[in-house]
């Protein structure tokens, strides 16, 4: 790694140093909420559960609501695949991944 060592001393004033910065309390932390590419701020933010908690990606995030609308049309409503396709500019396929993975309640 290359890295030197240090001597005991100042090893253990470091250690101590993030300790003590570790220990804070939440409100003697300097915390900036500046939110992420989908939000402003995390206290705005629209979303359920925080984009950087979940494995699926940002299209993902943004098709969550685009999959529900699409699910609510065609068992509400009853619109045809086709009429799904062209609403929503995708093809035959995503709309029937779409009603199956609602339909399982994903």
């Amino acid at each position: 790694m290359g890295g030197r060592l240090l001597p005991p001393d100042e090893a253990e004033r470091r250690f101590e140093a993030l300790k003590a910065m570790a220990d804070k309390l939440p409100e003697l932390t300097r915390y900036r909420d500046t939110g992420c590419d989908l939000s402003p701020s995390c206290l705005d933010c629209t979303l359920p559960k925080c984009r950087y908690d979940l494995e699926c990606g940002r299209r993902s995030l943004r098709n969550l609501d685009r999959d529900e609308e699409i699910a609510r049309l065609r068992f509400e409503e009853h619109l045809s695949t086709e009429m799904l396709m062209r609403r929503f500019r995708i093809g035959k396929r995503t709309v029937h991944r779409i009603l199956k993975r609602q339909r399982k309640g994903g």
